[in-house]
């Protein structure tokens, strides 16, 4: 899988397509790889391209000079949460214990991505 060459990478570009008008919307994101799947997180209301994602969960995402193309679903809970938080942190500021990634996440929703087969 192409995304392994690029998980240590900061940042995602993710384009979802405007709910409204349809036009792509791409924002820069921290991410983290965990088995097949990309993870994002945000932390307070639904942004625009959490809306999109919520009318039309086909994405593409660009992870250095890598382009992608996925399926985005937004989780609150569950399995998925929980691999998307601890992969979240662990990259990006390394192992920690439990009650403090709970905290960290603990008003955050995290999005899982399905990579396309290529």
């Amino acid at each position: 899988m192409d995304a392994h060459r690029v998980a240590d990478e900061k940042y995602i570009y993710l384009t979802t397509r405007g709910r409204k008008t349809g036009k792509p919307h791409t924002v820069e994101l921290w991410f983290a790889l965990a088995g097949k799947k990309i993870y994002l997180s945000h932390e307070g209301a639904y942004t625009d391209y959490m809306k999109n994602i919520l009318k039309d969960s086909q994405v593409e995402f660009k992870i250095g000079n890598i382009k992608f193309k996925g399926n985005a679903r937004i989780v609150e809970g569950g399995e998925a949460f929980e691999v998307g938080k601890h992969a979240l942190y662990l990259k990006y500021y390394g192992k920690a214990e439990e009650d403090t990634i709970n905290d960290w996440f603990s008003e955050s929703t995290i999005i899982e991505i399905s990579m396309n087969a290529r």
